[in-house]
C-alpha cells in the first residue's frame, strides 16, 4: 500500500480506507466471517468525484471548447479503458484483492474490475481528506499519464462514431462490425472483427471484447482513410485537425451478405 500512496502523491490517514478501496466483492463474499467490507460503495462515491473533477478540469483547462467538444474529451478521460489505464500505472491491478474464482477468471485483466478500483480509491482519498485534495491527486495523474491536447484548433471523437459521420457526410452506408473469429478460454478471449462498408473490408482488428475489437478496427479505417493531424488520445479516442483530408472513401458500396454484429 505505501507504493500506492507513492504513486498517488497521497498518504491516507486511515490505511483502512485504502484497503476497502481494494477489496473487491468477490474476496469480500468468500471472507464474510471476517465482515470484510467491499469497495462498492466508495466506487459509487468516486464515480462522482470523478467525473465532477475532470468536467472542472476540462472546463478550465479548455474555455474555447464548446460544450459538445467538452462533453467528448470529459467521456474519453472517464471511460472505463481510460480509468483502467490509470489503474494499472498505480499498481491497483497488482494490489486488488479478488476472490479465488474471480482470480481463475482473469479479474486483474478486466477493465472493469480496474476502472472501478480505481473510483473506489478516488473515493477512499474523497471521505480521507476532501474535495480540494481529491482535485490535486486526480489531476496530477491524468496530467502525468495522459497526452497533451493541442490548445486550440482540434476536434475529439472516438473511433466509431468518427467513422459512422465521414461516412454520413459523404452520402455512404454507415459502416458495420462483423466478428470474424473467437478464441481463447472463457477469461482471457480474444475477438477478430472486421469493418466493411458493403462488400468492402475497410480494416480488421482483434482485442479482448467485441466493443474493443470494434474500435481498433474503426482506427484502423480512419487512419487509412485521414490525412492530416491524427493523433490518439486514448484507447478509444483522437485528436483530430478539423482541415485534416478523407481519403480512400469506397463509392459503390455493394449490400454485403455478411451477417452485421453491430452498428456504431
Amino acid at each position: 500500500m505505501v507504493a500506492i500512496e507513492k504513486k498517488l502523491g497521497y498518504k491516507f490517514q486511515n490505511p483502512a480506507l485504502l484497503k476497502q478501496a481494494l477489496t473487491h466483492s468477490s474476496y469480500a463474499y468468500e471472507h464474510l466471517e471476517d465482515r470484510v467490507q467491499d469497495n462498492e460503495i466508495l466506487e459509487f462515491l468516486g464515480d462522482s468525484v470523478v467525473g465532477l473533477v475532470l468536467a472542472d478540469f476540462l472546463r478550465q483547462a479548455y474555455p474555447e471548447l464548446g460544450e459538445g467538444q467538452l462533453s467528448k474529451l470529459k467521456a474519453a478521460l472517464v471511460s472505463t479503458s481510460s480509468l483502467s489505464i490509470l489503474s494499472r500505472k498505480l499498481g491497483l491491478d497488482r494490489a486488488v484483492l479478488l476472490g479465488r474464482g474471480e482470480e481463475k477468471s482473469g479479474g486483474r485483466k478486466k477493465k472493469s474490475i480496474l476502472a472501478g478500483t480505481f473510483e473506489a480509491v478516488m473515493g477512499a482519498i474523497y471521505l480521507d481528506s476532501d474535495f480540494e485534495t481529491s482535485r490535486r491527486v486526480l489531476q496530477a495523474l491524468v496530467k502525468k499519464h495522459f497526452k497533451k491536447l493541442p490548445r486550440d484548433n482540434f476536434q475529439i471523437n472516438n473511433f466509431k462514431s468518427a467513422l459512422q459521420e465521414y461516412f454520413g457526410q459523404h452520402k455512404l452506408p454507415g459502416p458495420f462490425y462483423r466478428t470474424v473469429t473467437e478464441s481463447g478460454p472463457a477469461h482471457d478471449r480474444v475477438f477478430t472483427v472486421e469493418v466493411l462498408s458493403g462488400d468492402k473490408v475497410l480494416a480488421r482488428a482483434s482485442g479482448p471484447s467485441k466493443k474493443s475489437a470494434e474500435q481498433k478496427a474503426a482506427q484502423k479505417a480512419l487512419k487509412k482513410m485521414l490525412k492530416g493531424s491524427f493523433k490518439v488520445f486514448s484507447e478509444e479516442a483522437f485528436i483530430l485537425n478539423p482541415e485534416a483530408v478523407v481519403e480512400g472513401l469506397p463509392t459503390v458500396p455493394k449490400k454485403s451478405k455478411g451477417k452485421v454484429d453491430s452498428q456504431p
